[in-house]
């Protein structure tokens, strides 16, 4: 396996006239999103179809965020997601991803939103 992963990058991609910003340094990558409305929009994945057969559940332990943490910290990179410049989720830092407050209020406030 990678024993480390080293990158120096600055990049811009726009997404429907959004702008998503991606920047890294040496062993932790930040990716920006403008809005939580983008951020939703990115992370719901594609539509669903309704006659579609349910999916089966994956084995016990099979959490995608534990999944994502994992590979960040074997590759020896922090991924950092940011909504509006402020932290979200941190991947590769620990044991475990960290969700932060942010996270949880903007989550809300997007449902909120919906209604």
């Amino acid at each position: 396996m990678a024993s480390g992963l080293d990158i120096e990058a600055q990049l811009v991609v726009s997404l429907d006239g959004d702008e998503v910003q991606i920047a890294g340094t040496g062993g932790y990558l930040i990716i920006n999103f403008p809005s939580q409305r983008v951020f939703d929009k990115i992370t719901a994945g594609p539509p669903k179809d309704p006659h579609a057969p349910p999916k089966p559940k994956g084995p016990p332990g099979a959490d995608p965020l534990q999944q994502l943490n994992n590979l960040a910290r074997q590759l020896g990179l922090v991924l950092d997601l940011r909504v509006a410049g402020k932290t979200h989720v941190t991947f590769g830092a620990g044991n475990s991803p960290k969700i932060t407050i942010n996270a949880v209020f903007g989550k809300i406030g997007s449902f909120f939103r919906k209604l």
